[in-house]
């Protein structure tokens, strides 16, 4: 009977200890898929710039705008820096 219960303790013990790994890993997989689309946007606004059609400031807010929502995010920037200042 005392090795069933140190069986079953074990088993259980090792299922929490999976499932707290797995719910700290979530909010690391997010952050780091939100760094790699701000450093998109960035490259996205950074050509923008080099070509020259309308310069940008590069910040952390408008490159994750862009990182998030792609093209319709740089065009969303443009039209904010540019018609509505």
């Amino acid at each position: 009977m005392n090795t069933i219960e140190s069986i079953v303790g074990a088993v259980i013990g090792i299922i929490i200890i999976v499932a707290v790994v797995k719910i700290m890993v979530l909010p690391f997989q997010l952050l780091f898929k939100l760094v790699i689309n701000a450093i998109i946007g960035a490259v996205m606004l950074y050509v923008i710039n080099w070509i020259g059609i309308i310069s940008i400031k590069i910040t952390l807010v408008h490159s994750l705008i862009a990182g998030i929502f792609g093209v319709p995010g740089v065009i969303g920037i443009v039209i904010y820096t540019h018609f509505l200042k």
